[in-house]
């Protein structure tokens, strides 16, 4: 086990790190709810260096805007959605773009409780982009109010999912 990650996640972020690996890819994350554990979990991995470029806690929607992700999809969706998903992973993408490095990114911006939800957007919605700069997936979770902590580490695991479908996917 790699402290303090299940033996599931481990393998799922050593899994994600040998893909990344394999097609010569760095990863990087920007985070909300889940306030960096995405990337806690795959630094967690001994040589991990080699894989993951770093990553950006967006907790605010200040901290989205200034990371790249446009006022008016804030201001028009929220930061629990389809839309802010995607353009925060997009953003990440490119503030981490180098010359010579290939990136990708994965997003996650929801509501992991116990307040702060809504009808409209409830507690454990999650909302997840990935994006190499070209293409751009989007996945959305509804994990329920099984506690903020579970919402957190749920979503972690489908960021690494996320990770691993970009990835695998020519």
């Amino acid at each position: 086990m790699t402290a303090p990650f299940d033996d599931a996640l481990s393998a799922e972020a050593d899994a994600v790190l040998a893909l990344a690996r394999a097609h010569g890819k760095m990863l990087v994350t920007a985070e909300s709810c889940t306030g960096g554990l995405v990337a806690a979990v795959l630094t967690a991995i001994a040589g991990s260096s080699d894989a993951v470029e770093g990553g950006f806690v967006t907790y605010s929607n200040e901290a989205k805007m200034r990371l790249g992700v446009p006022q008016p999809v804030l201001r028009d969706h929220g930061a629990v959605s389809e839309e802010t998903a995607r353009a925060l992973a997009q953003a990440a993408a490119n503030a981490a773009a180098r010359p010579g490095i290939e990136v990708v990114a994965v997003s996650v911006t929801g509501v992991a409780g116990p307040g702060g939800g809504s009808a409209e957007k409830p507690v454990g919605l999650v909302h997840f982009g990935a994006s190499d700069g070209s293409r751009t997936i989007h996945r959305a979770m509804r994990f329920g109010d099984i506690g903020r902590g579970a919402v957190r580490l749920a979503s972690v695991a489908t960021a690494l999912s996320l990770l691993k479908e970009l990835l695998d996917t020519p």
